[in-house]
């Protein structure tokens, strides 16, 4: 959306400009609508590049970072936090004015959620803190805050069961209001049990590292979201994507699962690790409400299980149906 000038606007417009830190303004559906004048030249982008295109396609890298996790913070439940400096990569691909290829500028990145005119934005604030170590270490407490918001899953490091709760509720709001497909995959891995007990905690905990990094691989459009639903079970959510598109994309995850020959137990229907995936659609009239759409998803999970394992069941075929 452009917000409209009002009386003053360039008095307003010229100050933001001056600001000696980064502002950035997105709404609701993560698009930019504000980007001021000291973001040019330390992203190489001037805002007329940038207006209107989704932040996390501007500086893809941020996707799964802290900053997401602030601004889904943000944008789904009014909370603003602070993201301080860290002794790892900064999270903005900003350098010092005009030198494009030297080491990031330290970064100490805020961000502020705000409503106008019954919409919801947020404000992301970002200052060159080279340097500074001392600011750095007063806040640290912030950072453990932070971390303990996360989104992101600790073991796998994909999205977690609180990010997808959130993705999904939003992916489904807008799949209803703008008449749009939606779908989602529930995955198992298959006798997880047995693995466990055969090789250990330790490589259980490798094995669903591995199948979420291999799952997260399958996911490569900006809106999708690979979650780790729980234990050994995990999700992909999967917009404008229709019943049969997701049947073809779970079957190319459930193959790219099997093709990695991680060895399973002997006991385990195959001798690799395999998954087991239920797929569900959007539906107007039956499946609209996340509730509805996992319960079927589940429903044809727990048929594809019961039919033999390491294979793909969706919503309405006829293995799915009670027996």
């Amino acid at each position: 959306m452009n917000i409209q000038p009002e009386h003053g606007s360039e008095f307003a417009a010229r100050a933001v400009n001056l600001a000696n830190c980064g502002l950035i303004v997105l709404d609701a559906g993560y698009e930019i609508v504000l980007w001021n004048g000291w973001m040019a030249p330390r992203s190489g982008y001037a805002a007329a590049r940038v207006r209107e295109r989704s932040l996390f396609e501007v500086f893809p890298e941020l996707r799964g970072s802290r900053v997401e996790s602030a601004v889904l913070a943000a944008l789904t439940e009014d909370l603003a936090t602070t993201v301080p400096p860290s002794s790892g990569r900064a999270p903005f691909p900003l350098r010092a004015a005009g030198s494009f290829d030297g080491e990031r500028i330290e970064q100490a990145v805020s961000v502020t959620p705000f409503s106008e005119g019954g919409e919801r934005f947020c404000l992301i604030e970002i200052r060159d803190v080279s340097g500074t170590a001392d600011r750095e270490r007063r806040l640290l407490d912030h950072a453990e805050a932070l971390r303990a918001r996360s989104y992101i899953d600790g073991l796998t490091g994909i999205a977690n069961r609180r990010h997808f709760d959130v993705a999904l509720d939003r992916e489904l709001r807008r799949a209803q209001r703008n008449g749009g497909a939606l779908a989602l995959l529930l995955m198992d891995i298959d006798s997880f049990k047995a693995y466990n007990d055969h090789f250990g905690h330790q490589e259980g905990d490798a094995c669903l590292t591995a199948v979420a990094q291999a799952l997260a691989a399958m996911c490569k459009r900006p809106a999708d979201v690979a979650a780790r639903y729980g234990g050994e079970e995990f999700a992909a959510i999967l917009p404008d994507t229709t019943l049969e598109q997701a049947r073809a994309h779970a079957n190319a995850i459930r193959e790219h699962i099997a093709a990695l020959n991680m060895p399973h137990a002997p006991t385990a229907v195959r001798p690799w690790v395999t998954l087991s995936i239920g797929v569900a659609a959007f539906d107007r009239e039956r499946l609209n409400e996340p509730a509805l759409l996992i319960e079927a998803a589940d429903k044809a999970l727990y048929a594809a299980k019961r039919g033999g394992r390491d294979r793909v069941v969706a919503d309405g075929d006829s293995a799915a149906a009670p027996a």
